[in-house]
């Protein structure tokens, strides 16, 4: 996480030098290349959360997963909204708030060995965050048409001209590329894999053309192209770091437009704080040291970035409160996640945390499912 965190740092930083000459932010968010570029960007964030998602791992799980990506994702985006809107008084922090209120499930994967999280904490964190990105992006969106016209301004152009449209269409090419997946299960490995393949590449071209980038996260619920006797998880780690690098780099140009640290900083702190309030509920269940980490879970990627940029056209301030709000939440991620280390847990293994030695696939963040939880 300090790694990747640092990385992002640095780029963003590159994009900013990149963004001084005078009006580069604005000439940058109004091209014409802007929207379908950060429509890819998101859509590969989204498809990589999905994919990621073991359904094995929801037989333990799976009504707190569910709780926690509606009831919870909803509650802490009421909670962000509400504080900040109450503050600043403006609508748009409404929608900032729910912009940064989900979990960076690529963070939580690349956790791997250093989690301290026992297995099926691990495992419910993964589904946690892998599920909560695509409803956080649904609610971003329609709760950005919805301040757009409590401020008086015009619809907000994500592709077509109705949002009920918008998410109809998502679910069909989604529910299409599902059914394509299952059809060709019975198909030769070889003619499979291209199959799926094709099928992926469509939906990703309509997702950056449409913007129906939820399409692309209902497909990565099932259609999982393997080619034969290979994985594809290390060529799509590859893609999201890419992906993540030239987020944060056009972060960082757009932001050379102008910071807004006071609102920043209260977002990520409402954010980070919001986390630990909703996880209260949803953890009962938990042992005592995985509700303490899943409470300091917080952690912003791919995602809230994607969201900022999208709404920057829209909420010219948004990446000028957003990028400091990951800065804080990422920060107070670091320090709270090292002090309860170091505090509580030195010197012996947390109690209920798996002893036995991961495996590859728990080593990329994918929990095997825990004896001790049967």
């Amino acid at each position: 996480m300090a790694k990747r965190f640092a990385l992002m740092l640095a780029v963003v930083a590159a994009g900013a030098v990149l963004g001084l000459p005078d009006g580069t932010p604005g000439r940058v968010t109004g091209s014409s290349w802007y929207q379908p570029a950060v429509a890819a960007l998101l859509a590969v964030g989204l498809y990589a959360s999905t994919r990621s998602i073991d359904p094995r791992l929801l037989r333990t799980d799976g009504r707190t997963v569910l709780a926690a990506v509606t009831v919870g994702v909803l509650l802490k985006s009421v909670v962000i909204g509400a504080v900040l809107y109450g503050v600043f008084g403006r609508p748009m922090y409404l929608v900032l708030g729910i912009a940064v209120a989900q979990i960076d499930p690529l963070a939580v994967a690349a956790l791997g060995r250093s989690s301290r999280l026992s297995a099926r904490g691990r495992g419910l964190l993964l589904a946690w965050a892998s599920f909560d990105d695509p409803v956080t992006t649904l609610l971003t969106i329609y709760a950005a048409a919805v301040a757009v016209s409590l401020q008086g301004g015009g619809r907000l152009h994500l592709g077509v001209s109705a949002f009920t449209v918008d998410l109809l269409g998502n679910l069909v090419v989604g529910g299409l590329a599902l059914l394509a997946a299952r059809a060709a299960r019975s198909l030769p490995a070889r003619r499979r894999f291209w199959i799926e393949t094709a099928v992926l590449a469509a939906v990703f071209a309509v997702a950056v053309t449409e913007f129906w980038v939820l399409a692309v996260a209902i497909a990565g619920l099932g259609l999982r192209p393997e080619p034969p006797g290979r994985s594809a998880d290390r060529p799509l780690e590859r893609a999201v770091d890419v992906a993540f690098v030239l987020a944060s780099l056009l972060l960082g140009v757009v932001l050379a437009g102008g910071v807004r640290p006071l609102q920043g900083v209260v977002l990520g702190v409402v954010a980070f704080a919001a986390q630990a309030i909703v996880s209260v509920p949803l953890t009962r269940a938990q042992s005592r040291p995985d509700k303490v980490l899943l409470a300091i879970a917080q952690q912003n990627g791919i995602t809230a970035i994607s969201l900022a940029l999208l709404l920057e056209p829209v909420f010219p301030e948004s990446v000028a409160v957003v990028a400091p709000a990951i800065l804080v939440v990422n920060t107070l991620y670091l320090v709270t996640n090292a002090a309860a280390g170091a505090r509580a847990f030195r010197g012996r293994p947390l109690r209920g945390a798996d002893p036995r030695p991961r495996t590859a696939a728990e080593g990329r963040g994918v929990a095997a499912p825990d004896p001790h939880d049967a």
